[in-house]
């Protein structure tokens, strides 16, 4: 990682946080979550959240953890379904019908789990 990553990072931070919380989570209960990237759990990133910790709540993943966010085995499922598929999609509007109604087979039983 460059510092210029981590720079770029804690730009957008101060910038965008605050305001994207109150926009989305106006009641004030949204936890902001980020992955362990280096830029996210570099030294200055760091500091910026404990420094800023009353405004908002953070989500803290466990260093070294494995992947929490659900989106890579969706995909993977949706590929997976796609492949399977006979005939397979010949068009992009044939894929984008496809991947459509692969996801709400899909949504119900990932997000169960």
């Amino acid at each position: 990682m460059s510092r210029d990553d981590s720079g770029r990072y804690l730009s957008i931070l101060p910038d965008h946080l605050h305001s994207f919380m109150s926009i989305v989570h106006v009641d004030g209960l949204g936890q902001f979550q980020q992955d362990n990237t280096t830029p996210h759990a570099s030294r200055v990133a760091t500091k910026w959240l404990q420094e800023h910790s009353s405004d908002f709540r953070h989500f803290h993943w466990p260093a070294k953890s494995s992947e929490m966010n659900i989106i890579e085995d969706i995909r993977d499922a949706l590929l997976h379904a796609v492949e399977n598929r006979s005939p397979p999609p010949s068009t992009p509007m044939d894929l984008w019908t496809v991947l459509k109604d692969e996801w709400c087979e899909l949504l119900p039983r990932y997000l169960q789990t």
